[in-house]
């Protein structure tokens, strides 16, 4: 392994906008857009947002909030930040296998998630084009027909994230992160009017918001607990990469509480426009990817505008997917460069080359995009946020930890320092523990009475 001294100051976001829109851009992603608004219709509508918002206060954030402060700490890579950090700290450098965990967390999610992105763009270009049409139901679709289609919109999507990383911070992540995030607001802004509009707005909002606390249950906490977890991506080591890039003078905890607060309006809102467009013409809210891929684009054809509508909504899913996207390459690109002492585009291409793949493989194997979600997420990730938050409350020193969040009151240190040493590896412990029992047969979690797949991804 090379050296985790860096040899050069290493490049900083520009202003406190772009870390934010990169930052925002990792936790926004296509499980916004369905995943959390269904969790909420099926799971106590306000009663669900009101746990999953005190998920985020006290289990999540504090983790967001140490990871963002690993990166800064040392500027470095995920794995030579946290492992620098417990060396000095006196204790053992595999400490960064939090920074490894995640990144093969990351690693493992962008293989199978470029093929979902780039059946997204597919989408939107026949949309455009009419293809999803009334008078044209039941026809193939021209640009996603038959695997090597797949194929070519897997590369396509996957080759962009590559091109994008390989131009740097400023000139690729950057750049396209404060043009794409502002263009994917306003986007999902007008959607949502048009969705309010044009739809079932009393339905959708009854069955996201009336609150029905009688309907929560143990499991229906775990699923908060878990959306929560999951949705701000804490544990993938991308907080930590773009971490590292930050301003000295950066509020960290502020920074992390305006990310966690962006993304849960933006699954609030897209939960107003995808669902009175769902109740208005009768769908299965409980469809999830099916919906988005099989009812939503024959709907959109009906309506007026319709081929717009849709091809900008699918456009806007590519945004989340794009601005996610780079950052698990990143996360993975830092760490080559860093081992290996490869440049930015070198690590990009071969680590691309790799992903590609691993996708490839994932593609054609029948079982094999399950089995790579459950490693990555109901074992690597959990499992990466479980040790940050125990490097972050137990290992390192009180004074680390206090120099990075140096903005933050000291009531609102010693709040952090609490959950982070005593709620949150709590919490999270649950998620892996029940996450994996999930996996074979829920044995445990029948036990305590909850079902096997209660918690939230």
């Amino acid at each position: 392994m090379a050296s985790t001294t860096p040899s050069a100051s290493p490049p900083q976001w520009s202003s406190r906008f772009a870390f934010l829109m990169a930052a925002v851009g990792i936790a926004v992603g296509l499980g916004n857009l369905w995943r959390f608004p269904f969790q909420t219709g099926q799971n106590g509508g306000s009663a669900f947002v009101f746990i999953y918002l005190l998920c985020v206060a006290f289990i999540a954030w504090p983790i967001l909030s140490a990871e963002i402060a690993f990166g800064r700490a040392k500027r470095l890579s995920a794995v030579g930040s946290t492992a620098a950090l417990a060396r000095d700290a006196g204790a053992t450098r595999g400490w960064g296998v939090i920074g490894l965990v995640g990144a093969l967390a990351s690693f493992f999610v962008l293989s199978t998630y470029s093929n979902v992105a780039g059946q997204i763009m597919a989408f939107s270009l026949m949309s455009l084009g009419g293809v999803f049409a009334a008078d044209n139901a039941g026809a193939s679709l021209p640009l996603y027909n038959g695997p090597a289609w797949g194929l070519f919109w897997f590369t396509l999507f996957l080759g962009l994230t590559v091109f994008v990383v390989a131009r740097g911070l400023k000139d690729g992540i950057e750049r396209l992160v404060t043009v794409l995030m502002p263009i994917f607001f306003v986007l999902l802004t007008v959607l949502c009017a048009y969705a309010l509009w044009r739809g079932a707005p009393g339905q959708a909002i009854a069955y996201l918001f009336n609150p029905r606390f009688d309907e929560i249950t143990p499991e229906v906490v775990l699923a908060a607990l878990g959306q929560a977890f999951f949705s701000i991506a804490v544990g993938s080591a991308g907080m930590i990469t773009y971490g590292a890039y930050l301003d000295r003078k950066e509020d960290i905890a502020a920074n992390a509480g305006v990310i966690a607060g962006a993304d849960t309006l933006v699954a609030i809102v897209a939960g107003l426009m995808i669902f009175p467009i769902v109740f208005a013409f009768s769908l299965d809210p409980g469809a999830g990817m099916g919906l988005i891929f099989e009812a939503l684009p024959r709907v959109f054809s009906g309506m007026a505008a319709g081929n717009i509508v849709g091809a900008a909504f699918f456009f806007l899913a590519f945004i989340a997917a794009l601005t996610s996207s780079i950052s698990m390459l990143l996360i993975n690109t830092a760490v080559a460069e860093e081992w290996f002492g490869w440049g930015r585009v070198q690590a990009s291409l071969i680590i691309g080359a790799i992903c590609w793949f691993v996708g490839v493989g994932a593609i054609f194997t029948a079982d094999a995009p399950e089995l790579i979600d459950f490693i990555a997420g109901n074992v690597l990730l959990p499992l990466g946020g479980l040790l940050g938050a125990l490097l972050a409350g137990w290992v390192l020193p009180r004074e680390v930890m206090r120099a990075e969040l140096h903005n933050a009151s000291p009531a609102t240190f010693h709040v952090w320092r609490f959950l982070i040493r005593w709620l949150s590896p709590g919490a999270v412990a649950l998620i892996l523990v029940f996450g994996i029992d999930a996996q074979f047969g829920g044995n445990l979690a029948a036990l305590f009475g909850l079902n096997a797949g209660g918690g939230g991804h």
